[in-house]
C-alpha cells in the first residue's frame, strides 16, 4: 500500500469538536475518574482537574455515549504521569475478525489493538537490541534467515531490519481492506506453509529505504527475527522484558505458524496501553524502572520517512499534529484498523488511548471520530493549562 493510498486511513481532518455539542455531562467530581487499583498507576482524585478540562471530556463522552451511530469503546487521559480520566461504553466488537454483539467493555476487558501491536513489537525490538541479543537495526534480514537463501538477488540482498521497521521493503504487497476480501498478500501469507519464504519472494517494486510502502508482511518478518535472535517467540520474549516490569498481566497475543503476530494479534486492557504511551512519553521508563532504553525510544519515534500528506513514520511509529487554533501540537502515536490509538504528547506530559470497533469501516468518518476526541482531549488539556 503506497503513501498516497494510505492517507485516507488515518486523515485526522476537519471535525466539528465533540465537545463543542450542548450535552448533558455528569458532574465533574464523578465523571470518568479513575479508581485507584493495584496496577502501578497513580490516579487523580476530584481536586486534580487543574490537570483537564474535566467537563469538556465529560460532554464529549456523554455525546459519545448517546451516539446512536458511534462504535466507541474506552477513552483514556494520563496527564504528568497520572490516569486523569476513564471512560468505557457499550457496542459491538469483533474478536478473531468475528463481530460480537453488545459488549459492555469495562477496565478488565482486553481490546483488539490490530496494528497498534506492531508499535509494540518497535519496544520489543528495541529491548532485543538493548541486550545485544540484535546487533543494530542495520543487520541484513538474510542474515537471520540462511534457510531462505535461494531468494536472495543484489536487489533483495540490501533489505535491512530497519527496511521493516519504517515500511519500507520495497516489495510489491496488497494490504487487507475490506474491499479486497480474501484476495490480498496478507491472507496469502498468513495460509502460507512458509509466511517469511512469501514475503521474502515477492517481487522488488522499488529500492529499499526510499518509500513508505505499508506492509504488514513486515511484521512477519520481524516477529521470526525476534524468535531467531532470543531463541522465544516475540510474545514470550515480550511478557518477559516489556510487560512484566510494566505490571501487564493479562495479555493475549495471537500466533501463526508458530511465531507471533506481529502486525496485528495483540490484545491488551486499555489502562496498559496507557502504560505503554507513558513509558514511551517517560523515555522508556515506568515509574522508577528503565524498561526500554532511552536511545531507542528517541530513535524509533523519530521521523525516517514521509508516510502520508501530514504523517511521518519512525520505527513502527507514526508521527503528526494536531492543529488547533493556529498553533500545532505534535504528536507521537501507535495507531491500529478500527479506530484504536495511542497518542504520546511530549509537550503536554499527555497520553491518550482511545478504543473503538470501526473494524470495516475505511471511510474517513470513522478515523475523525477517533481523531476527533484526541483533539478535543488536547483542547481540555491545553484549557487547563
Amino acid at each position: 500500500m503506497r503513501r498516497r493510498r494510505f492517507v485516507s486511513f488515518f486523515a485526522g481532518t476537519v471535525l466539528t469538536p465533540l465537545a463543542a455539542a450542548p450535552v448533558h455531562a455528569e458532574p465533574s467530581e464523578s465523571c470518568g475518574i479513575p479508581v485507584a487499583r493495584d496496577d502501578g498507576w497513580s490516579v487523580a482524585s476530584a481536586p486534580d482537574d487543574k490537570l483537564i478540562d474535566r467537563d469538556a471530556l465529560c460532554r464529549m463522552a456523554d455525546q459519545l455515549a448517546a451516539s446512536t451511530s458511534g462504535n466507541v469503546h474506552s477513552v483514556l487521559v494520563a496527564r504528568r504521569g497520572t490516569l486523569l480520566f476513564e471512560r468505557y461504553f457499550s457496542g459491538p466488537d469483533e474478536v478473531n475478525n468475528r463481530k460480537v454483539e453488545n459488549v459492555t467493555f469495562d477496565v478488565g476487558t482486553l481490546h483488539d489493538m490490530k496494528s497498534v501491536s506492531k508499535s509494540v513489537a518497535s519496544l520489543v525490538v528495541g529491548t532485543a537490541i538493548d541486550r545485544g541479543l540484535i546487533r543494530s537495526v542495520d543487520e541484513p534480514i538474510f542474515s537471520f534467515f540462511p534457510e531462505l537463501s535461494d531468494l536472495r538477488s543484489p536487489e533483495k540482498d540490501r533489505l535491512q531490519l530497519a527496511h521493516a521497521l519504517t515500511m519500507s521493503l520495497g516489495l510489491k504487497w496488497v494490504e487487507a481492506t475490506p474491499s479486497n476480501n480474501y484476495d490480498n498478500d496478507e491472507v496469502r501469507m498468513q495460509m502460507a506453509r512458509d509466511p517469511c519464504r512469501y514475503v521474502l519472494g515477492l517481487p522488488v517494486v522499488s529500492s529499499a529505504g526510499q518509500e513508505f510502502f505499508y506492509n504488514t508482511g513486515a511484521l512477519t518478518l520481524v516477529s521470526a527475527i525476534v524468535h531467531k535472535a532470543t531463541g522465544r517467540p516475540l510474545d514470550e520474549f515480550a511478557r518477559q522484558t516489556l510487560f512484566e516490569p510494566l505490571g501487564i498481566t493479562a495479555v493475549e497475543w495471537k500466533r501463526v505458524r508458530g511465531d507471533s503476530d506481529a502486525g496485528g494479534g495483540l490484545r491488551l486492557r486499555p489502562r496498559d496501553m496507557a502504560k505503554i504511551g507513558q513509558l514511551v512519553l517517560a523515555g522508556g521508563r515506568w515509574n522508577d524502572r528503565q524498561v526500554v532504553s532511552k536511545t531507542w525510544i528517541e530513535t524509533s519515534t523519530a521521523p525516517k520517512l514521509k508516510a502520508t500528506n501530514d504523517q511521518s513514520y519512525g520505527y513502527l511509529w507514526w508521527l503528526g499534529r494536531a492543529r488547533l487554533n493556529g498553533r500545532e501540537v505534535p504528536w507521537v502515536g501507535a495507531l491500529g484498523r478500527g479506530g484504536q490509538s495511542i497518542r504520546i504528547v511530549s509537550e503536554l506530559d499527555l497520553v491518550v488511548v482511545v478504543t473503538a470497533g470501526y473494524y470495516q469501516d475505511y471511510s474517513p468518518q470513522a478515523f475523525r471520530v477517533q481523531f476527533g476526541i484526541f483533539r478535543d482531549i488536547v483542547r481540555a488539556a491545553l484549557s487547563a493549562g
